[in-house]
């Protein structure tokens, strides 16, 4: 199966490598396609959206490339503003969700997963069963971290997402080359998730599919 990751940082929020290294060193690590969602908030959405558009095309000829955000320590009432903003650019967008290791906004899941210009709720520790359902009904991922302390949660996201038919992603939130997506890191993760292998093919491939779709059309 293909390698793909549509969650990662680049020096432009909190990650080590420039747009361009960035993408560069996944290409070698033989990622097919890629999402930066670099942090934004209403203080750097404009930087970031005119930033990461600039080589929307540039490494066509390696990699499926697409630009992205991820709405982070906002409040909940500016999460639709800064969405709709981020998706007039056609760029994918992630809210960094109810973590158990960072003091995310209660309030934060709902208002992502109830707005129409979300892609992605990333590594949202903290979910209930209602919340994943209208992940489900708004056709809206919920992430499976590779992450450090936030794929703590990943036990709780993935059942709730099998029990109400939502739809999953896999993602690293990636900040810098040790943590790019492996076909053995996928993996392991998405087992020690719970997630049996008769869904990889529906993770792996379709869902990422989809997400390149949405964005790339």
């Amino acid at each position: 199966m293909k390698l793909t990751d549509f969650h990662t940082h680049t020096i432009l929020s909190d990650g080590a490598l420039t747009p361009s290294e960035h993408l560069r060193r996944m290409i070698v690590k033989g990622i097919s396609a890629a999402g930066i969602t670099d942090h934004i908030d209403s203080a750097t959405i404009d930087h970031i959206l005119n930033s990461l558009d600039k080589m929307r095309y540039d490494f066509d000829e390696y990699i499926t490339y697409l630009p992205g955000v991820e709405i982070t320590h906002v409040l909940p009432s500016q999460i639709a503003e800064l969405a709709k903003k981020a998706k007039k650019k056609n760029f994918l967008v992630a809210v960094h969700g109810e973590s158990i290791i960072e003091p995310v906004i209660e309030g934060t899941n709902r208002a992502a997963l109830e707005c129409p210009d979300v892609d992605i709720l990333a590594h949202p520790g903290i979910l209930t069963i209602e919340e994943a359902q209208i992940a489900k009904d708004n056709d809206i991922f919920l992430e499976i971290t590779t992450r450090g302390e936030h794929s703590l949660g990943n036990g709780l996201v993935a059942a709730l997402a099998i029990e109400t038919g939502a739809k999953m992603i896999l993602n690293t939130d990636a900040h810098q080359t040790r943590e790019f997506i492996t076909k053995e890191l996928r993996e392991k993760t998405a087992l020690g998730a719970g997630i049996p292998r008769n869904m990889f093919e529906e993770i792996f491939v379709k869902n990422a599919d989809e997400i390149i779709k949405r964005i790339r059309g």
